[in-house]
């Protein structure tokens, strides 16, 4: 077994003509690295710390297959730490060098191997897509593959940098689910990276983090639209500029199905057909229906669609819908066209409002109550400009 090694380097001055008495060297700094060198089975969710008594360090590199393990110096540049959780099952070499004003520097050098995770936590979706480009009110939402017991510890391995940053929090819409919601919308035209640096993290008992991972997304336009279902007009907003005008039927609200929600929605996804079955009756019942219906564009989990609907005679005048909300089939298939996930649609009028799990009408809750499911906020990186 190759041991730690511990080095005290001593620098001889040479004077010159004359003589004087020699300076007596003070005692060099010690080393200290948590977990010990050469431990076959250090924990992983405590991280890596060096820190120096006696001195500072000027140097401390860590590595894990090659690769340089991220970390930082404190302020006094006597303790040095890690990131983030180690992996768990893997080898890491560490070097680090501690100095002290007269006294022979001190250098630290050896491996730790962390011990094998007895049973793994990971991802199974992501949205957004990785590469996929959004509107300015997208959620950022996770799904792991089994319940989280220790919310806060996987919380605080998440990370989420944006090239125009904005304050944002997550929040647990269920045991194996977090959701990513900003303060204010997202600013228009920029990059965002989302990191789960989950690999070591301990997410329970027995339970720990397998892998990391990363994806990023891009936030397009600013496009926005609101639906007036008093006056039967929807507008469209492209970075602040009306785009589109559209006359539109909402929901006829004879049931509480067939009211349309107001709030403020995000479109979702998108089909072209889509096929609308009612709510809750059977072929031969009372409006009873089963239509592929064009250019329709999803805005929550209750069947709410903005699509295609050829009654123009309604729309502008009269609310006659299931639910959904009807324009012209040319202008729904430009709205189908130039939607993206994550577009706000803001609809008022109605006397059914929007739950905030509804779909995804996360914008439902203020920020405070948004807040309120958080465990300690996350590390945010803004970048240096």
């Amino acid at each position: 077994m190759r041991r730690a090694a511990l080095f005290f380097v001593a620098f001889a001055l040479v004077s010159g003509c004359g003589s004087s008495a020699a300076e007596t060297p003070t005692a060099p700094p010690v080393v200290h690295v948590s977990p010990a060198l050469d431990s076959e089975r250090a924990r992983t969710d405590r991280g890596l710390v060096v820190t120096a008594q006696g001195g500072t360090l000027s140097q401390v590199l860590v590595s894990q297959g090659g690769e340089p393990v991220p970390g930082r110096l404190d302020p006094t540049r006597t303790t040095w730490r890690t990131d983030w959780t180690l992996r768990p099952g893997t080898d890491y070499t560490v070097t680090a060098t501690a100095v002290r004003q007269g006294s022979p520097a001190a250098v630290a050098m050896g491996r730790i191997r962390t011990r094998q995770a007895p049973s793994t936590l990971g991802l199974i979706s992501t949205v957004p897509l990785p590469g996929e480009t959004v509107g300015v009110g997208m959620p950022i939402i996770l799904d792991f593959d089994r319940a989280v017991p220790d919310r806060a510890a996987v919380e605080r391995a998440l990370e989420v940098t944006a090239e125009r940053p904005v304050e944002g929090a997550w929040r647990w819409t269920s045991p194996t689910r977090v959701v990513y919601r900003t303060r204010t919308y997202w600013p228009a035209r920029q990059t965002v990276t989302v990191t789960a640096h989950l690999a070591g993290v301990r997410a329970g008992t027995g339970l720990y983090g397998a892998t990391d991972t990363t994806f990023s997304f891009a936030v397009g336009r600013d496009q926005r639209s609101t639906v007036d279902t008093k006056t039967h007009q929807m507008t469209v907003t492209r970075d602040g500029r009306p785009v589109r005008h559209m006359a539109i039927s909402a929901g006829m609200a004879t049931t509480y199905e067939y009211t349309t929600t107001s709030g403020v929605h995000l479109t979702m996804d998108k089909g072209n057909p889509v096929r609308m079955i009612s709510p809750g009756r059977e072929e031969g019942d009372p409006e009873y229906y089963d239509l592929l219906i064009d250019h329709a564009v999803r805005i929550s989990d209750s069947g709410e669609y903005v699509h295609a609907k050829d009654n123009v005679w309604a729309q502008g005048r009269q609310n006659v819908s299931h639910g959904c909300v009807n324009a012209r089939p040319d202008q729904a298939a430009w709205f189908y066209a130039t939607s993206l996930r994550g577009d706000p649609v803001v609809i008022t009028g109605t006397s059914r409002r929007l739950e905030w799990h509804n779909g995804w009408g996360f914008w439902q809750l203020t920020w405070e109550k948004w807040r309120q499911e958080s465990a300690p906020a996350p590390r945010q990186q803004v970048p240096e400009r």
